[in-house]
């Protein structure tokens, strides 16, 4: 079943919003360099009273609702997407999926892009884009059993199969790159090819896997040091996503503390989140996020992936075209991943290191994005891997 969808966030819900937001109650400063303990006070306080005071969310809920959004029921699942196609007809098909902490929003500048290619100066064929909110994001719910990668994949392969598609490609980045992978591992002859943005699944590395290469062993030295001062958040979301939810549930503030500040460390901002991605766009995320009161559904993803998802095993392999493009630009740097970390479980037929840009690469720069999956994809049309 698929249905036209609108965004409509009620009235009440907005003063509601507001009226939380104007009786706060902020903690004390933190002693130090501004944002060195976390989200810093004077530049909450300060989106927080934007947000209730400044920024238009019906504006916001009339851009969003100017691409043709839906609802496709698949599996008991009823997925929220955005499904836009070709300008003229006769789109490549293409699924390209978020992560966390983010939604949809953050994938919507690629599709006049895509969809659309020429108008906007890029080489390459236009595509069919859709682009679905992951279960307990936003608009699409969560399902009460555990739901990792691998599930979404085959949710989406559902998806693409509701919308006509037989064959497709796939994309995204950190939880999306995930689930493009899985795509591609589940059912690769329905997939045309996959491009993703960030290194989401490691390699096997078990027993039966080659040493690590010099370069492979720095790169992972340097993400476990990135780990040990950035990766709290996960630790929590993986082990009690429950109890971190009441607090972001109820509160603006904390809920926009929570989200910002990786936006600021993991966005190529140089340290103003503003600057780079604007307060609107922000807000705009928030504001779904608190709407749909889906915080706590969205950080469940840590737990399922961690306890209920499949690891990859000694004899995985993705087996379709991979492109791989490196946004390894971020505020807090996560590191290079050397191209033989990513040839032990795909076949890489495009690798590209990026100048700019950084772990929500299609909000930061969706040019440099939409035009390396339009010369990957049109590469691949052209050896023959046609839809």
């Amino acid at each position: 079943m698929t249905k036209p969808f609108l965004v409509d966030v009620p009235e009440a819900v907005l003063d509601d919003l507001r009226y939380r937001i104007r009786t706060t109650r902020w903690p004390p400063a933190a002693p130090g360099p501004p944002w060195a303990q976390g989200t810093d006070l004077d530049y909450l306080r300060d989106l927080l009273a934007y947000w209730a005071d400044g920024f238009d969310w019906r504006f916001a809920e009339r851009r969003l609702n100017s691409f043709p959004q839906f609802v496709v029921e698949v599996d008991g699942v009823e997925i929220h997407c955005v499904h836009a196609r070709a300008v003229g007809g006769g789109g490549v098909p293409l699924v390209l999926t978020h992560g966390w902490p983010s939604a949809y929003v953050e994938i919507l500048p690629l599709v006049s892009r895509l969809t659309d290619p020429a108008a906007h100066g890029l080489a390459g064929p236009a595509f069919d884009v859709v682009v679905p909110s992951l279960p307990g994001y936003g608009f699409t719910p969560r399902p009460a059993a555990p739901v990792d990668n691998r599930r979404v994949a085959g949710l989406w392969h559902g998806l693409m199969d509701a919308l006509g598609y037989p064959r497709y490609g796939a994309g995204g980045g950190d939880f999306g790159a995930g689930v493009a992978t899985w795509m591609a591992l589940s059912r690769p002859e329905r997939v045309i090819g996959i491009h993703l943005t960030t290194p989401e699944v490691a390699p096997y590395l078990g027993p039966e896997a080659p040493p690590l290469s010099p370069s492979e062993q720095a790169y992972v030295a340097h993400t476990a040091g990135w780990d040990a001062t950035e990766r709290g958040y996960s630790a929590i979301q993986s082990t009690r996503p429950q109890t971190l939810g009441y607090g972001l549930t109820d509160s603006p503030a904390g809920l926009a503390a929570w989200i910002v500040e990786k936006w600021r460390a993991w966005g190529d901002t140089g340290g103003d989140v503003d600057a780079r991605f604007g307060r609107d766009f922000l807000l705009t995320l928030l504001t779904i996020y608190w709407a749909t009161e889906s915080i706590t559904t969205s950080v469940r993803d840590y737990y399922d992936n961690r306890w209920h998802g499949v690891e990859i095993g000694p004899t995985d392999r993705v087996v379709v075209p991979t492109a791989i493009a490196v946004f390894a630009n971020e505020f807090v740097r996560e590191g290079v991943p050397p191209p033989e970390w990513a040839e032990r479980l795909y076949p890489v037929h495009r690798r590209t290191v990026f100048p700019r840009g950084g772990h929500f690469a299609a909000a930061e720069e969706p040019d440099l994005v939409a035009g390396d999956i339009a010369a990957f994809f049109g590469s691949v049309l052209r050896a023959g891997g046609d839809a």
